[in-house]
């Protein structure tokens, strides 16, 4: 039996996520994340990983990347959230979507996409609905960059 079904997303209003068809212990491999491995250099160079649309691209090392963007990654469906609960760990080029807390039967599967803070950070807005999101999907620890800003903007607007 499979540890996630799709369905509707409750994070995704558009989209599908993967749920949890049985409880999952923390450190449960869920699934493989699948894709064309591609070298750095063809990454860098072809228009389909610009930010004008989902990019399903991971770094597996200093010389190849994982184009996850092919209708037999069923992971690619996993939604971004801020408090998640599984993260990526990869060993070689292989990439797993891991549980890093217990997961109860039927809630959503999600992993922090962990895009770093930059200028564009706004064109990725978060609809995660967890009560300390900062609205955009940026890495946990780049996340106080946007609230401080955010507290700088509220001061000024007074």
């Amino acid at each position: 039996m499979k540890l996630y079904k799709i369905k509707k997303s409750n994070i995704d209003k558009n989209g599908k996520g993967l749920y949890a068809t049985k409880d999952i212990k923390e450190g449960t491999k869920i699934i493989n994340y699948v894709g064309k491995i591609i070298t750095k250099k063809k990454s860098e160079e072809n228009n389909k990983f610009d930010n004008s649309k989902p990019i399903y691209l991971f770094d597996l090392n200093s010389k190849y990347d994982l184009d996850g963007d092919v209708p037999f990654n069923t992971a690619r469906l996993i939604n971004h959230s801020c408090q998640n609960n599984c993260e990526y760990e990869g060993k070689g080029l292989k990439l797993w979507v891991v549980a890093i807390k217990d997961i109860k039967k039927g809630e959503e599967i999600t992993c922090d996409y962990g895009f770093s803070y930059d200028s564009d950070y706004k064109q990725f807005p978060c609809n995660c609905g967890y009560k300390n999101c900062v609205g955009f999907i940026v890495r946990a620890g780049s996340r106080w960059r946007i609230k401080k800003n955010s507290k700088k903007n509220q001061n000024i607007s007074k």
